[in-house]
């Protein structure tokens, strides 16, 4: 856009014309957002990354280039030139315990990921906001053609214990606001089933609420008709190992 950053630090003040401009043409009913760099005191560009062999990101990223590198250098070769076509896109939750590819052995390439606080897909709303999810979802469906799209849920998910309990002061911002559109289910599970079963069933409810919410996307509801695109629901029990499925019947059942 015309600006410099420096390597060392820098105040930025820069407004975006030409973002201001397509938002009054495309959305001349709307209020124009702001399309401005705050002006912030001068701080480093970003934190320098070191050799330093205690930090865990260098160390795997040492041992990603010694250990996997050289016998996967031809496969990365291959999907730089060639691009992607992953076969599932899969909503998941950002929690560090369920790593879809480590959960199905993936290698690079086979899935196209789209994680976020209590893997939750929000129902179909071209509205010419901003929709993470659901720009992800229209790129796997419509430009990658896949043809599977999981949701997984998994045990001790902290998302959706703050729908049952509230979100932290803290997290107010977003997290409160995000979550809400999966708390009234929640809560209604809260209300009807044992205290014990309570966590699970609230998850597995949130797994049905946003496999529910991939069906108003017309274009994936299509798609399912078609017999092109299949939904899948599971839940994964972090101390297990294990997942379970979503059946026809709405129950989930060991996945074998």
């Amino acid at each position: 856009m015309g600006t410099r950053c420096s390597d060392e630090t820098e105040a930025i003040s820069v407004r975006f014309p030409l973002l201001a401009e397509v938002h009054r043409v495309c959305f001349p009913d709307r209020p124009s957002p702001s399309f401005t760099l705050p002006q912030t005191a001068a701080i480093a560009y970003t934190a320098v990354m070191t050799a330093d062999s205690s930090d865990p990101l260098i160390a795997g990223y040492r041992r990603f280039r010694t250990d996997h590198w050289p016998t996967a250098k031809a496969e990365y070769e291959a999907l730089a030139a060639d691009g992607q076509t992953p076969h599932t896109l899969i909503v998941a939750c950002s929690d560090s315990r369920a790593d879809p590819a480590l959960i199905f052995d993936a290698a690079p390439g086979q899935l196209f990921v789209v994680r976020n606080v209590a893997n939750l897909v929000p129902p179909y709303e071209p509205d010419g906001q901003l929709h993470g999810v659901s720009a992800a979802l229209e790129f796997g469906v419509k430009v990658l053609k896949v043809g599977r799209i999981v949701v997984m849920g998994h045990a001790h998910c902290g998302g959706v214990a703050a729908m049952r309990d509230g979100a932290p002061d803290s997290v107010q911002d977003f997290v409160a606001p995000w979550i809400a559109q999966g708390t009234p289910v929640v809560r209604h599970v809260a209300e009807t089933c044992a205290a014990e079963e309570c966590e699970q069933a609230s998850e597995e409810a949130i797994v049905r609420l946003s496999i529910r919410n991939l069906r108003t996307f017309p274009w994936i509801a299509d798609r399912e008709t078609a017999g092109t695109l299949e939904l899948t629901g599971l839940h994964f029990g972090i101390a297990e190992g294990m997942l379970r499925k979503l059946t026809s019947a709405a129950r989930f059942e060991p996945l074998s």
